[in-house]
């Protein structure tokens, strides 16, 4: 299957992420992204490619400029410190306290910086302007889904800016809706947003894949003061994920980055058994004694095998009511499936084989349901291997429709399907034929 693999050894950003995502490209397409992300309107943005170095190791930074300016690191003891202290490791991804810069990122701070009251007063200004607009996550919404772009690149971008408004919400002891995004960073992150959920839409894996992810140590400034790394947004993001520390002083995975591994990445661990047939590097501006850079990994990876157990017992003493609902308790349960099977029993009687697939952890469990709700007094047993597709449930909207969507990936195949009870639901409100429901909703397989 198509699989991707990104190499975080060095964190995650989301300009790095992106550009090592264009490298995987080739050229026609490429020059077909930059045009895309150009011509969306987005305001003042301008998004660029350059050739970057780290270590010897040339790649691709991914430029993003905002009414012509592109956010860079200040040195701790310049007298003003941008709008709220940027240090910047990646050079892309930055988090305030109780203000979200999804955009820009922290460098290692040893002492904080004393005397520098915090000011929305610049005098250098964005566009001219001596002061900054704030945008909430309603306008962040409203805008992205304005977007001339695939239904599923603009779901992607507006699940990954949730999920980053959720991290800041919970570290700053604020509702979601008063989380606001400073303008300039707002873009910034929207462009980087946006371009990693359409370079996604483009490549099409089977599966996305990531390393356990390297977050960097010490501190990280903030207007009101000095956090540990990795920041509080990074951290709530990261729940769950295989993360370390090291000893590079500094942000390495940004509050973006972690949103979009978080919402894109299914597996966190080694590089699995891999025909590359291309490999991006998405280059940060910062410079460490180790290469600066996401890698991404694109190539063939053996079909997804797993094991699941098959339960089954022969019936011939219970009714078609008794048998259908001891079904339906197995399904209940956490049955993969169930079904029935006609078989001739001992002394010519007709019977009903009843079979149910599970996973092996869970088969002493549903062995008991299967005991307890049928006349059989044994149930049988058997580990198989099975090849499956990498699945998605996704919800759509479709006017005032809201319909769930079954997709499956994997061996050379992509399937979709249109969930059944949310078909029927809507047949049933409005008086239509499954069949007419089904084909005014098909375009959606599509998006």
């Amino acid at each position: 299957m198509k699989t991707l693999y990104l190499e975080c050894n060095m964190g995650a950003a989301g300009d790095m992420l992106t550009a090592a995502l264009w490298e995987l490209l080739d050229e026609t397409r490429r020059e077909k992204f930059l045009n895309t992300m150009n011509g969306l309107g987005l305001p003042g943005v301008e998004v660029r490619t350059e050739k970057a170095a780290q270590c010897g190791i040339w790649g691709t930074h991914m430029q993003v400029k905002v009414h012509g300016e592109e956010e860079e690191s200040l040195d701790v003891n310049q007298e003003h410190i941008h709008e709220h202290g940027h240090e910047h490791a990646h050079g892309h991804e930055h988090t305030h306290c109780g203000e979200v810069h999804p955009g820009h990122t922290h460098d290692h701070v040893q002492e904080p910086v004393h005397g520098q009251e915090h000011s929305h007063e610049h005098p250098h200004g964005h566009g001219g302007e001596g002061h900054h607009h704030h945008t909430g996550m309603a306008e962040i919404e409203a805008q992205i889904g304005a977007l001339a772009l695939p239904q599923a690149v603009r779901q992607n971008a507006l699940a990954v800016f949730r999920l980053l408004a959720q991290a800041e919400s919970h570290a700053h002891d604020r509702p979601v809706e008063q989380i606001h995004f400073h303008e300039v960073g707002t873009m910034d992150a929207v462009a980087d947003v946006v371009g990693a959920c359409l370079l996604l839409y483009m490549l099409a894996p089977d599966e996305i894949l990531a390393s356990p992810v390297h977050v960097g140590c010490g501190q990280v400034r903030c207007a009101h003061g000095i956090l540990p790394v990795p920041a509080p947004a990074t951290a709530y993001l990261l729940q769950g994920v295989p993360a370390y520390g090291g000893s590079v002083q500094g942000e390495l995975c940004t509050p973006t980055g972690a949103a979009l591994l978080r919402h894109f990445v299914k597996h966190f661990g080694p590089m699995p058994v891999m025909a590359a047939r291309a490999i991006g590097y998405g280059m940060g501006k910062k410079e460490f004694a180790q290469a600066n850079c996401v890698r991404a990994f694109w190539g063939e990876t053996a079909d997804r095998q797993d094991e699941a157990a098959q339960l089954s017992c022969n019936l011939d003493d219970m009714t078609g009511e008794d048998i259908a609902f001891a079904a339906e308790q197995l399904l209940e349960a956490g049955a993969l499936d169930v079904w029935t099977q006609a078989i001739g029993m001992k002394k010519g009687r007709p019977g009903v084989m009843l079979c149910c697939l599970c996973r092996p952890e869970d088969a002493a469990r549903l062995g008991e349901v299967m005991l307890r709700h049928t006349a059989t007094l044994g149930v049988r047993k058997t580990l198989c291997t099975r090849q499956v597709l990498e699945r998605e449930s996704r919800v759509l909207q479709a006017g005032e429709d809201t319909v769930r969507v079954k997709t499956a990936a994997g061996a050379g195949a992509r399937k979709a399907k249109l969930e059944y009870e949310d078909l029927a639901a809507i047949a049933r409100r409005r008086g239509e034929t499954l069949a007419q429901v089904r084909r005014r909703l098909a375009p959606l397989l599509e998006e």
